[in-house]
């Protein structure tokens, strides 16, 4: 097994619960809990892969749908006594039969479909730690500064601190809670000993606002309420703190097709209503940058048409766009990044509203925060611009453009 392969996720979701009848296709913010789980997970650099262990039709019908592999879980490991490491460990046999000539990877990832709230930065940092040597385990966990007690036969005692000396939080080093979100293994070490804790356990802490873990009615009440209130600036239509905007080209101002003449000149089609979104944002006060791998002419031609600053032949996005911000000053959390392939996926990673056109590839739409109604080429620039113009409750400082010019523009 190679110390670089990336990794393994293994999200078991059987049909049976107790707590919450089909607790795994249960809808939180617009998706089900299983495809939350598989987008987040497939949104994840280090992740190669990402498997669903089920008994359940409808359940692998819907991680299927999200770009999910299912494994089919055999009854006597689908009972409610059965244990989530048998299932990644007859997950990984199953994979391992199947792809032999590659091997299984170094790290393996146990992932629960019942934390709806996954960041998919944690997930990735915990699997690059278990993958460095840096630890065996690495379990995403919240830090609490609360005092806890327990009962023995009626009686309270203190855990972890003394009743006599009751310091302030901040003089106080925190106590770490399990999520159930993720337990990220090293595969030699898991494979050995059957169980997800072993060697060197790291913690990788996790935003306790969304640590949730859904066993009972009343937590996916919770987790619904959360989930609007995570992404209310998304659901609402306006986008907020958004200063600038960053978008792929082909794919995102073009539906992705090229015309090529005989002599190999290439051309595309944009739209004037996309331009005209542009020209209106700009006028706004908000900065439109164009990062694209492609060195055609027609990039920079159409770059200088809408008045943008156009990065172009870039070979790595994420490299340049964390560049160019870092250059510019420009925080990445108030950054907006529309994308639509694979390639996209790393600048997307560095900014605070990852975007994808309607019809982008299935990994950018699990990654990304928002997912636009039209397609690249087919008015998702003038939507994300019209989003933008809606969040800003006052008008910046229109630029010198006349209106003449802001029509040329389109």
């Amino acid at each position: 097994m190679s110390a670089a392969a990336p990794a393994v996720v293994v999200i078991p979701a059987r049909g049976g619960s107790v707590g919450v009848p089909l607790k795994n296709l249960q809808d939180v913010g617009g998706a089900s809990l299983v495809a939350r789980a598989v987008r987040a997970a497939l949104a994840t650099p280090s992740v190669r892969q990402v498997l669903v262990s089920t008994d359940h039709p409808e359940i692998a019908r819907e991680a299927r749908r999200h770009g999910a592999t299912v494994v089919d879980r055999p009854a006597d490991l689908a009972g409610g006594a059965a244990s989530s490491e048998s299932a990644v460990l007859h997950a990984l046999s199953v994979l391992g039969a199947e792809d032999a000539a590659d091997g299984l990877p170094s790290v393996t990832v146990l992932m629960q479909a019942t934390s709806p709230f996954v960041d998919p930065a944690d997930l990735d940092a915990a699997v690059r730690r278990v993958r460095s040597g840096q630890e065996d385990v690495v379990v995403a966990a919240s830090a609490s500064h609360d005092f806890q007690w327990r009962l023995d036969d009626g009686l309270a005692s203190p855990v972890g601190h003394d009743t006599g000396h009751r310091p302030r939080r901040q003089d106080r080093a925190p106590h770490f809670r399990e999520t159930g979100a993720f337990y990220v293994m090293r595969t030699e070490g898991f494979l050995e000993r059957e169980v997800r804790f072993f060697g060197v356990v790291g913690i990788q802490a996790v935003d306790p606002r969304w640590a949730i873990e859904i066993d009972e009615p009343h937590d996916l009440r919770l987790a619904r309420v959360l989930a609007s209130m995570r992404d209310e600036s998304v659901v609402s239509g306006a986008l907020t703190d958004v200063d600038v905007l960053v978008t792929d080209f082909d794919g995102v101002h073009t539906d992705d097709h090229v015309i090529v003449t005989q002599d190999g000149q290439e051309s595309v089609r944009v739209g004037r209503d996309d331009g005209m979104g542009v020209s209106l944002l700009r006028r706004a006060g908000t900065r439109v940058v164009i990062l694209s791998t492609e060195v055609n002419p027609v990039v920079s031609a159409r770059g200088r048409k809408l008045g943008v600053e156009v990065l172009q032949g870039i070979g790595d996005k994420e490299i340049a766009l964390r560049d160019w911000l870092e250059s510019e000053g420009v925080d990445p959390a108030r950054v907006a990044y529309v994308g639509n392939d694979v390639n996209d996926l790393g600048a997307m990673s560095v900014v605070g509203l990852p975007v994808a056109v309607a019809d982008a590839r299935p990994e950018v739409l699990a990654a990304a925060r928002l997912v636009l109604d039209r397609a690249g080429g087919h008015g998702a620039v003038r939507e994300i611009c019209d989003r933008i113009l809606a969040g800003q409750h006052s008008p910046r400082a229109a630029g010198p453009e006349t209106s003449e010019q802001v029509a040329d523009q389109a």
